[in-house]
């Protein structure tokens, strides 16, 4: 077998612990049961991390940024806003519904982290990157569709990624697709009601500031 280089085997390895999570839970995830997935030696761990802990750490980091926001970019921009948003959290959970492990080790790799003290900025950073990544997604969705936010953008991802967060669970609890779709068409027509038209403005700003002369009474 050709000689893995260091970056190839702590990629191996944190690939096979999100694997023996997924499997057994971050209890599970031993340095014995994650070289046993790998097919490494316990040697070879020690080469490539520190610690268990490290290893978590860049875990974490890994999924974070390779977590499947990309579902909402099959948001038609074409369409009306609130189709936009319909479709991609309906994508989202397309995601979720074809791969629970993969969001079952999200939350469990969070609330891991938010116990150990030397990890607890994490979560924070995970969320930040969500809510940064749908930031861009709903101010591209506003500009295609003629539309511009009424709230500050922040806010309206962070109620994306709240509602995104509340399908998941309900979803990994009951397995009901056709609930978590109801849900979502609920959730569709309620962001897209923090939107309004950009000309709108236009014209508000046109009837308090009317550009034709005023025609005086006859004498």
């Amino acid at each position: 077998m050709a000689r893995m280089s260091a970056a190839d085997r702590r990629s191996a390895l944190l690939d096979a612990a999100f694997r023996v999570i997924a499997a057994e839970g971050v209890s599970g995830a031993t340095t014995r049961a994650i070289v046993a997935e790998a097919q490494m030696s316990l040697a070879s761990f020690h080469y490539a991390f520190t610690s268990r802990d490290e290893m978590m750490r860049e875990l974490i980091s890994h999924v974070i940024e390779n977590q499947t926001i990309a579902a909402f970019s099959t948001l038609r921009f074409g369409n009306d806003l609130r189709t936009a948003i319909r479709d991609g959290l309906q994508a989202f959970l397309e995601v979720v519904t074809a791969d629970p492990g993969h969001e079952q080790v999200m939350f469990e790799l969070m609330q891991y982290s938010l116990r150990t003290p030397e990890l607890a900025g994490l979560p924070r950073e995970q969320y930040s990157g969500y809510r940064f990544a749908v930031s861009g997604l709903l101010e591209t969705a506003a500009a295609d569709t003629g539309m511009r936010w009424l709230l500050p953008l922040d806010d309206v991802a962070r109620m994306v990624v709240t509602l995104t967060d509340g399908i998941t669970l309900a979803w990994l609890a009951d397995r009901d697709t056709a609930a978590a779709s109801r849900v979502i068409e609920f959730a569709a027509t309620s962001i897209a009601s923090l939107a309004q038209p950009v000309d709108s403005t236009a014209h508000v700003l046109s009837l308090q500031h009317p550009t034709s002369k005023t025609v005086e009474p006859a004498p």
